[in-house]
């Protein structure tokens, strides 16, 4: 399982990063905002774990990958949603490697919701694009007036701002980390098994799907497969838990009825054909 390129960075651990937390002031009632240099000093201690972990995960000590991709997460500001989105998905691969599969989905969800985040906390990032584009116009607009370089009206070609090669890297990254995400869910998902998981993984691999350009070549197959293979396991272990479920019921409704001489075998539903409902015939000589 591959997992985020690891930052290239050689950074210490900052002595004033237990006195940052205690200084750092709370945002919405939730998060704690740090000052610049608080802020650095902890994404330092951050990435630096983060490294650790990368390389224990590289030498499959997985176990100990999870502890240093904890003490990353501690140290990294919760508002900054892109690294621990990154982090989170380093640690549903570790579950996934150690078949945790139900902390597997847990880790891979949170990493999905650290860029939901992102996006909503995010102006350029707004979901329907809308104000993206607004900006995007408005800068346009004010390109053309200083484009402008001849009497003649012949005007320049807008070049690409930096501000737009920072927004572009920032969506392919996130798209990335989003897809790595899906992946270790759906596996985690197909892994655990049930109605529910199964469905799960199914929507999520429709997800992939829909951006199959995100792909590489053999994750775009595993997921065609998964979408082949996924339907009917999804249809037989809806029919097993609502055939469990029914059971259960069942003895529930013998339980109550035992003490008149009854029993739910003395009740039948019948389906009308024209408008798809029930109705419960009583038939007195149904066994007990």
């Amino acid at each position: 399982m591959s997992t985020t390129e690891p930052s290239k960075d050689d950074v210490a651990k900052s002595p004033d990063v237990e006195k940052a937390k205690d200084n750092a002031d709370y945002v919405d009632g939730q998060d704690l905002k740090f000052t610049p240099e608080e802020e650095e000093a902890l994404v330092k201690e951050s990435t630096v774990s983060k490294e650790e972990a990368n390389t224990l995960f590289s030498a499959k000590k997985y176990q100990e990958a999870l502890d240093k991709y904890d003490d990353a997460i501690n140290s990294c500001p919760k508002y900054l949603h892109y690294p621990l989105a990154v982090i989170y998905s380093n640690i549903a691969a570790c579950h996934i490697q150690l078949e945790d599969w139900k902390e597997a989905i847990k880790s891979a969800s949170d990493s999905l919701k650290a860029l939901e985040k992102l996006e909503q906390s995010d102006p350029r990032l707004g979901s329907d694009g809308k104000k993206s584009d607004e900006e995007k116009e408005k800068k346009e607009d004010d390109d053309v007036e200083e484009e402008i370089i001849s009497s003649g009206a012949s005007r320049a070609a807008p070049v690409p701002s930096a501000d737009d090669g920072e927004l572009k890297a920032l969506q392919a990254n996130i798209q990335r980390i989003r897809c790595k995400a899906l992946m270790r869910r759906a596996r985690g998902r197909s892994e655990a098994g049930g109605w529910h998981n199964l469905a799960g993984a199914e929507e999520d691999c429709k997800a992939l799907a829909a951006k199959p350009e995100s792909l590489a070549p053999a994750d775009l197959r595993v997921v065609r497969k998964q979408l082949r293979d996924l339907p009917p396991r999804v249809k037989a272990a809806q029919e097993k838990e609502m055939g469990e479920m029914w059971g259960k019921l069942k003895d529930l409704g013998n339980g109550i009825l035992k003490p008149f001489g009854l029993s739910t075998n003395n009740f039948q539903m019948v389906k009308d054909e024209k408008t798809g409902g029930y109705s419960m015939n009583f038939q007195p000589g149904g066994s007990s």
